[in-house]
């Protein structure tokens, strides 16, 4: 779609609570744009745009968009039914996905897309910093919060140069509306499977992004960044040998650019990590360490857990999960039966549903069985407050407890440490 932003006066987003949509929806503020959008409720991410001058509506209604409206982005998960939606193509506004609208800034940019079904998040953060240790002033889009130059929390960095970072996501095939001239790819899992076929349809989609890239432009893989030595002595601040691998995929991608591993392996030592990756919140009551992560995937959960054991050898782990998607805890319910096995106790709350309905053949109570099938004590509740209460109980000073899950496990963390 061919697209001028430096026109666009006014725009209104659907869903922008998403931590992706709002990079852009931040762009736009930081551009003197008039910013509007709705969410189903409000958010961190919500109240962040609020703090920089975006009008926030709370529930979606045709008369949310505003008269002066040019503009209206909307995530991809949005009905064709709802009802700001229907208003926008009723008036014949210019409407545009999330993916769309990164397209149009991809391609006026010399991109570094960062991709695969794991990891992308942390990985795209760790370039970003490199980048702007090392003097390059990128852009950057990455579906988390990281720490700008003047330490505030932000999910979007507007550069002065050429280069733009950006995390490209694999749902609906999203990531193929960019122009990338440095493509990571980190891993290809089977996920999304209320999207795609089977894991070969996965890969497709990555071949189709490969496909992409120009003569002149790098594609790395694991089988190149592996290939990354670490200097002796180097550890990061985060644990876990997943993220050592996102390290040596930031390296081979800075590599790429003429960043000296020297410059790269210091910026990465200083990483903090970004939200919700295993991200310390505080002390519980009881004494107990908080911490949060957004993993959803049976494979990501197992990676974290394998990190959280690193950092933590000998204290208690107790988790609280919510499943993401009923597609995808039906999917790889098995999976999800085995990949707690580092803890001492998983409480499970009600799926997250997100954009589907209940299809009424998957709940957590089957989860909760997979998981008890594998020696592993499991436990059922029904609000995060009991789902707060029962991991104090469960574990006692000096132990962990970790929120997982993509949907709003966060707010567990939140009643522990508040109280």
């Amino acid at each position: 779609m061919v697209m001028d932003f430096s026109k666009i006066q006014a725009v209104h987003f659907i869903g922008i609570g998403g931590i992706g949509i709002s990079a852009i929806a931040r762009m736009f503020l930081f551009e003197g744009k008039k910013v509007s959008g709705s969410d189903v409720a409000e958010n961190e991410v919500t109240e962040e745009l609020k703090n920089y001058g975006a009008q926030i509506f709370v529930g979606q209604r045709a008369g949310n968009i505003s008269t002066d409206c040019d503009l209206v982005l909307y995530t991809i998960a949005v009905s064709p039914e709802n009802s700001e939606f229907v208003e926008a193509k009723r008036r014949g506004l210019v409407m545009m996905s999330y993916p769309e609208a990164l397209g149009v800034i991809s391609r006026e940019k010399y991109t570094i897309a960062i991709t695969g079904t794991h990891g992308k998040t942390t990985t795209t953060a760790m370039v970003a910093k490199i980048l702007i240790d090392a003097g390059l002033d990128p852009t950057v889009v990455v579906g988390s919060f990281l720490f700008d130059a003047q330490g505030k929390r932000t999910n979007f960095i507007a550069g002065k140069s050429k280069y733009l970072v950006v995390e490209g996501c694999e749902y609906r095939r999203s990531f193929l509306t960019l122009s990338p001239k440095v493509l990571v790819i980190l891993n290809i899992d089977a996920d999304h499977l209320d999207y795609y076929k089977d894991l070969d349809d996965i890969k497709t989609a990555f071949a189709e992004l490969v496909a992409k890239v120009p003569k002149d432009g790098v594609v790395i893989d694991e089988g190149k960044y592996a290939r990354v030595a670490l200097p002796e002595g180097f550890r990061l601040r985060i644990p876990g040998k997943h993220n050592v691998g996102n390290a040596r995929a930031a390296v081979a991608a800075a590599r790429a650019l003429g960043v000296s591993d020297s410059v790269s392996f210091a910026s990465l030592a200083d990483f903090r990590g970004t939200w919700r990756r295993f991200e310390y919140r505080g002390k519980a009551e009881n004494g107990a360490l908080v911490y949060d992560d957004y993993g959803h995937h049976p494979t990501e959960i197992e990676a974290t857990l394998q990190g959280a054991r690193e950092a933590f050898p000998k204290q208690k782990i107790v988790v609280v999960f919510q499943p993401h998607l009923y597609s995808r805890t039906r999917d790889h319910l098995v999976a999800f039966g085995t990949c707690f096995a580092q803890t001492g106790g998983v409480i499970l709350l009600p799926i997250y549903p997100a954009r589907e309905k209940n299809p009424g053949d998957i709940s957590s109570e089957m989860v909760v069985q997979e998981i008890k099938k594998n020696g592993v004590d499991g436990h059922i509740v029904d609000t995060f407050a009991e789902a707060a209460a029962l991991a104090q109980k469960l574990c006692g000073t000096g132990d962990v407890i970790l929120t997982l899950g993509a949907g709003e496990t966060n707010k567990v963390a939140d009643i522990l440490v508040t109280k």
